[in-house]
């Protein structure tokens, strides 16, 4: 084993997916009103169950950031990525932004799902991820929204600009976004190449880039920084059969459908690739969770 490989097997990286099906993206909430998400074709339970499968082949522990709209409609699968060994953790109810809330309408979303998803698991919940990295600059009280509501991390922040998120200013690594606690924020990770910030967390990043530029992205943050990283994707995006939208941009068409018949196999490469593990035993000290 090389220097460098030995190197990058010290650090376990936090694997996680956004539990949410495609019609329910942030880039066709025009499209679906969420009082029509009912009548759509829901394909996450198949897609969970590929998941959880591929995790276990690689004996990987992740973190399930769930929509309570999920866990509500499919309480069984909720139960088997917890009895698997998975965390569970909040990805909101409805799959609204943070930062278009207020601070009553988002504690009371934040309670409430956090108690669905407890209930239905049998687990606590104490992970947070707002839709669409949803807090930033504008909204960063619901940091102390999110800790007195019980949660112990959030995992809401992008460091990068996006025309849709991203906070560039806010730290790179886990950090206490709140004076005298020990609640974390635990950013999406980011690397550098000529100076210029890039992503290396996943999502729409990981299929659009070669699967070997993401590695080395994620390799530099292991092993010239010694740090962790994050990495995120949806169960959609393994899914290249799921119905085609037509009256979208070619923007967002692109954005959501490109290379989707890939990411299997690329995450196949990427959990044989890295040490990956789940974000509470990672970042928490196992002696409070």
């Amino acid at each position: 084993m090389s220097d460098q490989t030995r190197s990058q097997r010290l650090i376990t990286n936090a694997m996680t997916i956004d539990v949410e099906d495609y019609f329910q993206v942030s880039a066709f909430e025009q499209r679906f009103d969420r009082s029509t998400w009912d009548q759509q074709e829901c394909r996450v339970e198949r897609n969970l169950e590929t998941i959880l499968a591929l995790l276990e082949r690689h004996g990987i522990k992740a973190t399930f950031f769930t929509l309570g709209w999920i866990a509500e409609r499919y309480p069984g699968i909720v139960r088997s990525l917890v009895e698997a060994g998975h965390e569970l953790a909040c990805h909101s109810y409805w799959h609204k932004r943070a930062s278009g809330q207020g601070r009553d309408e988002f504690v009371e979303e934040v309670i409430d799902t956090k108690k669905l998803l407890e209930d239905i698991g049998g687990t606590p919940v104490i992970g947070y991820r707002a839709p669409s990295y949803s807090i930033g600059a504008g909204n960063l009280w619901a940091h102390e929204a999110l800790m007195q509501a019980g949660y112990r991390y959030s995992s809401s922040i992008y460091p990068i600009s996006h025309d849709h998120y991203g906070m560039p200013s806010a730290p790179r690594f886990a950090y206490h976004p709140i004076e005298d606690s020990d609640f974390l924020e635990i950013p999406i990770t980011t690397s550098y190449i000529f100076n210029r910030r890039l992503p290396a967390g996943g999502g729409g990043y990981f299929r659009f880039f070669p699967y070997a530029f993401s590695r080395a992205l994620l390799r530099k943050v292991n092993n010239l920084e010694q740090q962790p990283g994050i990495f995120y994707f949806h169960p959609w995006e393994i899914d290249p059969g799921q119905p085609r939208q037509q009256d979208i941009s070619l923007k967002t068409r692109f954005r959501h459908y490109l290379n989707l018949n890939h990411t299997e196999n690329r995450l196949n490469r990427l959990f044989a690739d890295f040490q990956w593990g789940r974000m509470d035993q990672i970042f928490l000290s196992s002696a409070r969770l």
